[in-house]
């Protein structure tokens, strides 16, 4: 599991061996099956998740019942209610897994505490929450500006790995549309 994270901390800045034996000890370890929860919305979000393996969502439900998906979050991505985890209040959010994965789980606690004994990882998370900025100003422009199709065709060029993991019943959630309305932009282009 800490394989996948290492590597992708690696990927942004420079991880000694020592930092790395040390940042082992700040995780939990922690499997989920298909479609079991991490986290329901009124819960405090305990921790920010690492998933080494899998795929998780985040979503909220409208007043109609309808899961309204905000997050996919493959291997090599975290995910949390954010705003739950740093000001320890109720989750708006519900966390769970698409698919049977693996994560980390890092505590509050010992997240400051990993700032503190590993410098390096400030900057990480910096560079992750940049890149997180960045990423929903540009799904928030695609979204208000966009036809339907062109919305389905970012989000795959974006991550393929969407269309080939992910049902077209998420997918629709996710991009504010229709199953139906997904299932025939997918057909339209696999002749096109």
């Amino acid at each position: 599991m800490f394989r996948v994270l290492t590597k992708h901390i690696r990927e942004k800045v420079d991880l000694s061996e020592q930092d790395i034996v040390l940042l082992k000890s700040f995780f939990v370890q922690k499997r989920l099956g298909k479609k079991q929860y991490l986290l329901r919305e009124g819960e405090i979000c305990n921790y920010l998740t690492f998933v080494s393996c899998g795929i998780l969502k985040s979503f909220m439900s409208d007043e109609k019942g309808q899961d309204r998906i905000s997050l996919f979050a493959f291997e090599g991505w975290w995910i949390s209610d954010f705003n739950s985890f740093i000001n320890r209040e109720k989750a708006l959010l519900n966390i769970d897994a698409i698919e049977d994965s693996e994560v980390l789980l890092i505590s509050f606690d010992n997240y400051e505490r990993l700032m503190l004994q590993i410098p390096v990882m400030d900057r990480y998370f910096r560079i992750l929450y940049q890149n997180s900025l960045v990423t929903k100003d540009h799904r928030l422009m695609i979204s208000n500006k966009s036809t339907a199709e062109e919305k389905y065709i970012s989000l795959v060029q974006t991550n393929p790995e969407i269309a080939k993991r992910i049902p077209h019943t998420l997918i629709a959630s996710y991009l504010g549309l229709s199953p139906e309305t997904v299932s025939r932009i997918r057909k339209k282009l696999l002749f096109q």
